[in-house]
């Protein structure tokens, strides 16, 4: 049985991984920080799922905590999907996104090194890190200068290039993912596709009457978080460690996302959406769009979901859980 470890574990990507490698058979360890409602840190998991989890407490800023759980545990498979994630955000904290993102990241490495050097190193990194840049035919891939727009973006610039430091330097089983936007019934709903799913059937069902919004005009490549988490798995046990983008190869912007979503709801989206300069990036990330044609090439992988199935399924968990 492999044993496996996962950061972030309670995240949207960590809860589909978790499920993912326990229907492989694998043995799944993963750490959540210490938080005062406890009953929340573990809402993504099925009551079956979460007795078949090992939890533990700790910390990507504390890397005595990583050093001896990885040491304890051993793992075959490490995936480091903790962060501080929301873009927006990062501007408002800075300094915590740039420790867990950057540092924590160099945290995990040093322990993954010290304690247990032959396993195999996942990290989540994001195409946040191109920023703006776009090569001449509209995609963005591996070759793509970086060209960050936001803390969390820089924040994972160094995380990237810092795995693959250690590789090189230490001959570690180290890889990164660059995954484009995807997305979930199991995303935070202060995310732009669960914000607009969620708050656009409140007004299928009578429970709110607007939806306030940033730029709706950005551009993203969105796929679904069960399509990613293969991916993830099969970059980390391909035979030798490199790096992908993962993504849908297609762009929606949020304006025909909104079309989209309430449309699918019999509603008129004119009549309920206005833009609030608060939503608004103080730079904004305009277009992006990944080509992801060497995952599809070398390891055979390939998005199951469509834009279009991703939203459904979006709207179909808000349509239960709200009624």
């Amino acid at each position: 049985m492999k044993k496996a470890f996962i950061t972030g574990i309670n995240g949207q990507d960590g809860s589909y991984l978790a499920e993912y490698l326990l229907s492989l058979g694998y043995e799944v360890h993963g750490i959540i920080r210490r938080n005062s409602t406890s009953e929340n840190q573990q809402s993504r998991f099925t009551e079956e799922v979460r007795h078949r989890l090992n939890i533990h407490y700790g910390d990507m800023l504390d890397q005595s905590s990583l050093q001896k759980l990885l040491f304890d545990i051993q793992p075959d498979e490490i995936y480091n999907l903790a962060a501080q994630s929301h873009v927006r955000i990062s501007y408002d904290v800075p300094q915590f996104t740039a420790q867990t993102n950057a540092i924590g990241v160099l945290n995990i490495l040093e322990a993954y090194r010290i304690s247990c050097p032959t396993a195999r190193f996942y990290q989540a990194s994001s195409s946040e890190m191109f920023g703006n840049s776009i090569d001449d035919d509209g995609f963005q891939r591996e070759t793509t200068p970086l060209t960050p727009v936001s803390p969390y973006g820089c924040s994972k610039v160094f995380g990237y290039n810092i795995v693959k430091n250690y590789r090189n330097a230490y001959k570690l089983h180290a890889c990164n993912g660059i995954l484009f936007n995807h997305e979930s019934p199991r995303r935070g709903s202060n995310f732009v596709t669960n914000k607009v799913v969620k708050t656009a059937v409140e007004i299928k069902l009578g429970l709110t009457d607007k939806l306030e919004l940033g730029n709706m005009d950005s551009y993203r490549d969105w796929g679904h978080s069960k399509d990613y988490v293969k991916a993830m798995h099969m970059i980390i046990n391909h035979d030798k460690p490199d790096d992908f983008v993962v993504s849908t190869m297609k762009t929606n912007s949020v304006r025909d996302m909104v079309k989209y979503v309430f449309a699918k709801l019999d509603l008129n989206y004119e009549e309920y959406v206005t833009q609030n300069d608060k939503f608004i990036r103080p730079e904004e990330l305009k277009y992006l769009k990944g080509d992801s044609t060497k995952i599809r090439s070398i390891l055979g992988w390939y998005p199951e979901y469509t834009f279009e199935t991703l939203m459904d399924d979006m709207i179909n968990h808000w349509l239960e859980k709200l009624k």
